[in-house]
């Protein structure tokens, strides 16, 4: 359609948002279909929290705020980010966005020019790419281990060029719930404190929900000749079960934070308020439940991985974080499914699951790394015992 921008040309929709409204759509016309493709905890959002959002719009607490966040929640960042990650930011160097997605955009919008290169490590969040092709970059895409799911520091340094402006780093990742120890980050930043003309931009949304006694660290914390050229991006959609909320925030530079309220100013201007005021109370208050709901996500994390591996060509390492696993189904490429259809690929893989036993996954190809899937394990635990038995009865019944 002639009408519509060239640009849009460079971007697919989201993988992740395709397959839940797949899945959503099935459900509708009756199907029986688990779908486990979203990246959204199952978990209420805790009393205190809705308390606060109440409080806040029954004081009024409703109009214009600043573009980029009250100073409140400012504050409450501020202190978070000294409290649980050593790092030292003023108000004007956090910036509050819709989501961590907005928060990303933001960035990449006021600092990418035509031919600016954003390294971006595989399996990656869906978005990533496409962000930066939307932002008039082009991503330049690293193979991780495929063992480990992490990228090596001789791999990120044969990546960056001269044109190299970012490199984007999420861990614990989605999809593959992979966690960077504290010696293999400072691997990672030793590589980058030698190009000093690149920028790294870490999504940290995943920071809480890590198992078996890891240890969660930041680039800017593990390497503090990098703190001025970090964007250290956060939120409470993950660990305060707030996805619908809407509240991304950052940490970095204060002219990076400066321009990325410039784009926001006139784009979406701020934030609900009364999410914002939500938000502050997640982080001010208390956090008791994060340990209480990630001893339920690990118990999951456990039970799927082990049922996993019972499936036949299906082979799934155990993840450091995050609520995904990303499993292999490199054993099923070449057979042939109850359809007829041979399975060619991942993406053929989660199509006939989907259609056979009602199962809804997202193929790694998505994420830059096949033949893999993920699933979330962020959801009932009865319905994910169901679903692993059915993907095994799926993989058992190849021929």
């Amino acid at each position: 359609m002639g009408f519509l921008a060239d640009a849009l040309d460079r971007v697919q929709p989201s993988a992740t948002i395709a397959v839940t409204n797949k899945a959503r759509e099935l459900k509708a016309a009756g199907r029986d279909v688990i779908g486990l493709g979203a990246g959204e905890p199952d978990f209420d959002t805790p009393e205190n929290i809705k308390q606060a959002a109440i409080a806040a719009i029954n004081a009024g607490k409703t109009k214009y705020t600043a573009v980029d966040g009250i100073p409140e929640l400012k504050e409450a960042i501020a202190a978070k980010f000294q409290r649980e990650n050593g790092l030292t930011y003023a108000a004007n160097q956090i910036t509050v966005g819709t989501g961590g997605k907005q928060v990303l955009y933001n960035a990449l919008v006021a600092t990418l020019n035509p031919g600016d290169e954003v390294i971006i490590p595989t399996p990656y969040w869906v978005s990533y790419p496409d962000m930066v092709l939307m932002a008039g970059g082009e991503p330049v895409i690293v193979e991780a281990d495929k063992a480990t799911f992490k990228i090596r520091p001789e791999a990120l340094d044969a990546a960056i060029s001269s044109r190299t402006k970012w490199v984007i780093f999420n861990s614990p990742s989605n999809p593959s719930g992979a966690a960077y120890t504290e010696a293999e980050l400072k691997a990672i930043c030793a590589v980058l404190k030698k190009h000093p003309h690149v920028w790294v931009m870490t999504d940290d949304m995943y920071e809480h929900l890590v198992y078996d006694d890891f240890k969660f660290t930041t680039p800017a914390q593990v390497a503090p000749e990098l703190y001025d050229r970090t964007l250290t991006v956060n939120g409470v959609s993950k660990a305060y079960s707030m996805t619908g909320w809407r509240i991304g925030y950052a940490g970095g530079p204060a002219d990076l934070i400066k321009a990325m309220a410039k784009v926001q100013s006139q784009s979406t201007s701020n934030p609900c308020s009364i999410s914002q005021w939500a938000a502050v109370e997640a982080l001010n208050g208390s956090q008791d439940f994060i340990p209480k709901n990630n001893e339920v996500f690990k118990a999951r994390r456990d039970l799927v991985v082990s049922m996993l591996n019972q499936a036949k060509g299906i082979t799934c390492p155990t993840p450091e974080g995050a609520f995904y696993v990303f499993p292999s189904c490199a054993g099923t490429i070449g057979r042939t499914a109850p359809s007829g259809k041979v399975i060619a690929n991942d993406e053929d893989f989660v199509t006939e699951l989907l259609e056979t036993e009602g199962v809804a996954v997202v193929h790694g190809s998505a994420f830059g790394l096949g033949p893999n899937f993920r699933i979330s394990y962020a959801t009932a635990t009865e319905a994910l015992e169901e679903a692993c038995t059915r993907i095994q009865r799926f993989c058992g019944n190849l021929k």
